[in-house]
Order: C-alpha cells, then structure tokens, then sequence
C-alpha cells in the first residue's frame, strides 16, 4: 500500500527566541526538518506534505531544497495538531494509501519505527507511536487495555489515575489517510487550551467501531526540540548514535566524543579519525584513511589510502584521488588532486587541478583570485614546486617541470622545464652593522627625550 507523509511544521518555537523557524534551527548542519523528512523518506513516499506556519516562505524553500516534490500547505492560524494535519487534505486529494503524521522538531523517529507502524496498521485502523517515559512529565497518556489502544489524554485534561501512566504519546499517527481525515472532521475544540487536537481521533474512531494499537519505541527516538538547551541535548545525542554506528562499521576514532559528524557524513571502513576533527556537510572518506588531529573538512571527497592533516582544511570541490598526502596548515578549495600528490606544509591549493605524483613544496599558494574572478591553475604529472612558490592564476605547469624555491610564476611553464623567478641576491658588507647602530642610536634619543 501507498505511504503519505504528514510532517508538522508551523511553529514558532518561542521558547527559541529567534527570528528563524524553530524546525529551520540545524542539528549536524542540517535544519531539523530535514531529518524529519529523511526519516519518512526511507519508506519511499507517493507523496510528502510540509504543514507550514510562521515564516512559511523560509520553511517552504527549506523542505524544496531536500525535496523538490514535497507540497508545502499553510496553517495561517496554529489551532492545534487537528487543525494542521487538516491543513494537508487537498494536497493529498485522490491519494489513497496510509498517512504517517511526523513533526519537524522531532528529528530521531528510526526507519525501523515507521516500517512497524505500517506492520501494525496491517491488522488496526489507526496506530499511535508510544514510548515508556522515565519521567512522564506533561506527556500525554497512552490509556491501554491488552494491545488495543482506547483514548489518549492530554496532561492538563488527565486525572490523578490517568497521569500515574508512565507510557506516553509522541503524537506520531498512523491510519488510513481517508480515515484520518473523515476522523479530523469529527474532533472539536472543548478542551482546556481550547485546540483541536490530533489525539483526540483515537477516542473518536474507537467510539466508531475502529481498532486502535501502540507501537512502542526507545524514548530518545521521540526527542522534541523547543529550546536551545534541547537542541544542544539532541546534536548530542546525533554525534553520540553516528560516532557508534561509523565504529560498529569498521571505523577507529581514536577519542570519539572530540570528533563531530555531519548528518550526511560518509567513511569507510578502517579509517583513521584522530582527535578534534570536525566534518561539515557533504563529506565523503573512503576505505583506508587517516585524518589526523584538529582537521576541518567540508564539500571534499577523499579517497583511499590518503592521509589529512593535522590542522589541515578541506574546503567545497577539494577531490582527493588515493594516497594524497595533505599536511599540517594546508587548504585546500575546489582542486582536484591525482594520485600520490603531496601538500605536506603552510600551503594554498584552489581552483587548482594537480597531476599525479607531483610534490608542492611548503608555502605554496596558488594566487586564484584578481578581486573579481576566479582563475585556474593547472599542474603536470611528476611536477616538483619549489618552497615558496607563488603561482599566478591562470597558469599552467607542464609534466616534470619544476619551480626553483621563492619564486613567483607568472607564465606557463613548458613540460621539463624548470622556471626561476626572483630578484638576484645582492650582499652589502658592513651595512647590516652601520644600520643596527643607527637604529639603536635612534631609539636611546627617543628614550632621554620621553
């Protein structure tokens, strides 16, 4: 059967205090949001639908940018979980299958979670998402009887018997999206906030004849984030879970909780991580690499066998063929690198492309930008450049050729060659001398003067 996503974002998340929309606010360099929607996205959905309400255009171009063919609907007013999910019913007209309610700020809910949800709506009408609180605080409660699901109640509507139950609602719905709809059209709003709330289909629909269950799942999956101390508590917990799966993978990390993840992060198995490496998004290493202490890494792929770092920086477009060797105070931006090359020290590589085998002496920087444009350098297989060179974009340096220590290429270099360009030395006797004591003179004046 067909699966629809419903993922609830619309809040303002005052307890934020920001102008960005609570479900925008990012957990491993991605909105919330999104980790909401690749949750769902696992079940391969017909159709995915964002209930968005404050700054909806910013929520809007958000969910587009990870998914083009979502359908974002407004809630203007926020009257209660109901009334957003109501807000998604035309945009899902004609679809038939069952509808999975999510929410933006709740970013943890597992692939393994929502498959059982759907294995349970094989034999229910409608599936609610439960979980055994430690402390149940304000949760709603899961009122129960076998495996069959009879009501849930909100806190502030709950007595002393109902707010003794320790198994709590997530708000995660799952029924028919027919059903779920014609069951929204029932709820009403006599309640002590005065809302329409979503769990209030499960009442309606039991009193309807309609069978009801909990699927139950780990508390940290239910996570809501509603202030920057939980979305601080919920990034640990992502680095926590990601550090022990690339470890349960073949990964070393030699002090994990000094290693941080982004939420796309990819490293292949036997990989070395040191100390304080930071990887920001859009990061792949592949089987067999060492990446070594205090390393910023975005935007790259490296590829086996190649050693990074310490203090080295991987910037968007850095391609890092197998065994490169980058060293300690070298950046690298927008440069393809081939097999073998070496940048071991204090050098800048962008918008560069270098051959394999070739070596790029410490200090190096490729000088790509005029002011307004980006400009490329290009380097040979077999290439030696020496310290200190300083090479002017655009520029090419042929196979085998080599730069002498200090200079400043300014033209192509021919295949072989070796380019020398600096000013010849010249050696004044006596006058380093004649200089300091003038000098030393200069300053005991100013001394007797102050």
């Amino acid at each position: 059967m067909s699966t629809a996503l419903i993922i609830l974002a619309a809040g303002k998340g005052t307890r934020m205090e920001s102008d960005l929309p609570k479900v925008l606010h990012s957990i491993a360099h991605a909105p919330m949001l999104w980790h909401a929607m690749r949750a769902g996205r696992a079940l391969d959905p017909e159709a995915t639908v964002v209930v968005a309400g404050h700054e909806a255009a910013k929520v809007e171009a958000s969910a587009l940018d990870y998914d083009p063919e979502a359908k974002v609907v407004l809630q203007a007013e926020q009257l209660g979980t109901a009334h957003a999910v109501a807000q998604a019913k035309d945009a899902l007209d004609g679809f038939f299958g069952n509808a999975i309610v999510l929410y933006g700020d709740t970013p943890f809910i597992s692939e393994a979670t929502l498959e059982a949800m759907l294995e349970a709506r094989q034999t229910h009408d409608l599936v609610v998402l439960g979980f055994d609180a430690a402390d149940p605080g304000r949760y709603g409660r899961l009122v129960t009887q076998g495996e069959a699901l009879e009501r849930i109640v909100e806190f502030k509507d709950a007595n002393e018997e109902e707010r003794a139950i320790t198994l709590c609602n997530s708000g995660v719905v799952c029924a028919d999206a027919a059903t779920l709809f014609a069951l929204i059209d029932a709820v009403g709003n006599d309640n002590a906030s005065g809302e329409y709330y979503l769990t209030d289909i499960i009442g309606i629909g039991r009193s309807q004849g309609l069978s009801a269950t909990v699927v139950r799942c780990d508390e940290s999956e239910t996570l809501g984030v509603n202030s920057r101390a939980e979305l601080a508590d919920a990034e640990r917990l992502f680095q926590s879970r990601r550090r022990a799966e690339l470890m349960a993978d073949g990964v070393s990390l030699q002090a994990p909780d000094t290693v941080f993840l982004s939420w796309d992060t990819i490293i292949g198995r036997d990989s070395e991580i040191e100390p304080n490496v930071i990887f920001g998004p859009d990061v792949t290493v592949e089987n067999d690499v060492r990446i070594r202490g205090f390393s910023h890494i975005e935007g790259a792929h490296v590829s086996r066998g190649s050693t990074i770092g310490p203090f080295a920086r991987l910037r968007p477009g850095a391609e890092l063929a197998e065994n490169v060797h980058i060293g300690n105070f070298v950046e690298v931006k927008n440069a393809v690198l081939h097999e073998g090359v070496k940048a071991n020290h204090l050098t800048y590589l962008g918008d560069a492309e270098i051959g394999a085998r070739t070596n790029i002496g410490a200090g190096t920087v490729t000088c790509n930008y005029d002011g307004v444009f980006k400009h490329k350098t290009t380097i040979g297989e077999d290439a030696f450049i020496g310290s200190d060179t300083m090479l002017v974009a655009p520029i090419t340096v042929g196979d085998g050729a080599m730069t002498a220590s200090g200079s400043t290429i300014t033209e192509d270099v021919p295949a072989g060659a070796l380019a020398v360009a600096r000013a010849r030395q010249e050696v004044k006797p006596g006058l380093a001398k004649k200089l300091f004591d003038m000098l030393k003179a200069r300053k005991a004046r100013q001394g007797k003067g102050a």
